[in-house]
């Protein structure tokens, strides 16, 4: 049998193997296809706006108006989107009260994260400073 380098290509062809032989080309940029910008934005507005977000329906939605909701409906309940609400805390309202005390929580903690963290420009990961 002959070397590799000596087999006639067009001799092995079959249906498997491509018509074109082509180069293998590498072509390594040095520079990014999109140059790097600076936003002038700020990080902690995420912060801010996610934190606001989590305490409004944390502890607005999950606490003080479920607790409004159950403590002025009528002697019968009422239904209201669905949900049956009456004078009684049930389980699905206690763990909706529950839940709404640690969102509105992990809001504060973020609130406090954003007012931690230092006031600069926005930087994507992989651009340099």
């Amino acid at each position: 049998m002959l070397p590799y380098e000596a087999i006639d290509p067009d001799a092995v062809r079959n249906a498997y193997t491509p018509t074109v032989r082509r180069r293998v080309v590498v072509d390594l940029q040095e520079t990014p296809a999109v140059p790097p910008f600076d936003p002038q934005g700020d990080p902690r507005l995420g912060y801010f706006i996610g934190g606001g977000l989590l305490i409004f329906l944390g502890w607005g939605m999950g606490v003080i108006a479920n607790l409004l909701l159950h403590e002025y409906s009528p002697v019968g309940g009422f239904t209201f989107l669905g949900l049956y609400f009456a004078r009684t805390l049930g389980v699905y309202s206690c763990a909706v009260l529950g839940f709404g005390l640690f969102t509105g929580a992990f809001g504060v903690v973020l609130l406090g994260l954003g007012r931690a963290s230092p006031k600069g420009p926005i930087v994507l990961p992989g651009v340099g400073s």
